[in-house]
């Protein structure tokens, strides 16, 4: 079955910089589309950026362009998320999603805290 496992979230301060991982299994990795979501407390989960099949392709929500960079190593079935000046409104749970044959599929996220 489908799993994606993220990991890499903490706490960091105002400025500083985190790579999260995503870790998938059970379907063809190189075929699909990946996506980093985040949610917030009490606000809707909201998509951060999306990357192609082969990583040709790759777009950012506007509030993390510059400053944040989606990649993926098709050869270990991972997906990143560099995130770099941080700031306190990035702080929220990051998900990594995929979508196929019409069912999205989610990992358990992993917290970012970016606080002083």
């Amino acid at each position: 079955q489908v799993q994606l496992v993220e990991s890499g979230g903490g706490l960091v301060q105002p400025g500083g910089s985190l790579r999260l991982s995503c870790a998938a299994s059970g379907f063809a990795f190189s075929n699909y589309a990946m996506r980093w979501f985040r949610q917030a407390s009490g606000k809707e989960r909201e998509l951060v950026a999306f990357i192609s099949s082969y990583g040709y392709t790759t777009n950012y929500a506007g509030a993390v362009k510059g400053r944040f960079t989606i990649s993926r190593d098709n050869a270990k079935n991972t997906v990143y998320l560099q995130m770099d000046s941080l700031k306190s409104e990035d702080t929220a749970v990051y998900y990594c999603n995929v979508q196929r044959l019409s069912a999205n599929y989610w990992g358990k996220g992993t917290l970012v805290t970016v606080s002083s």
